[in-house]
């Protein structure tokens, strides 16, 4: 068993956080010492992580409610939850392909700069008018 401490310790999080997820009834079943401290199993801190991961994708604290309601449903729900999954996913790559082009103007900016400074190119601006 874990306190809430250590869980924290091993899945690099805030103390507030994991308190958080507690309230919110993201962890179910969460038992309790003979002080009434949270404590937390290997099954529980496996799902703890999973709410980390997908956190990180994005999904809202209600999205991962509604996750955590269908998994507790079992087996019947897995289609609904692979097809929970594939939104985010798509919405993830989109993000992706915004990063990677956002990325590649970078490169192409400081591409220009480089051509500039070393005399290969006239600097022309978009934003300062010539003299006439």
């Amino acid at each position: 068993m874990y306190t809430m401490m250590q869980v924290c310790r091993e899945l690099d999080m805030t103390y507030q956080t994991l308190k958080f997820y507690c309230n919110e009834g993201l962890i179910p079943n969460v038992k309790r010492d003979h002080n009434n401290r949270r404590v937390f199993d290997e099954k529980d801190v496996k799902w703890i992580k999973d709410l980390t991961c997908l956190k990180k994708c994005g999904m809202s604290i209600q999205e991962m409610k509604e996750y955590l309601e269908l998994c507790l449903q079992g087996e019947s729900t897995i289609i609904s939850r692979k097809e929970m999954l594939a939104k985010k996913q798509e919405e993830l790559r989109a993000s992706i392909k915004e990063l990677e082009d956002s990325v590649a103007y970078i490169d192409w900016k400081q591409g220009f700069y480089d051509e500039v400074l070393s005399g290969k190119r006239p600097y022309v601006s978009n934003l300062i008018r010539a003299e006439e």
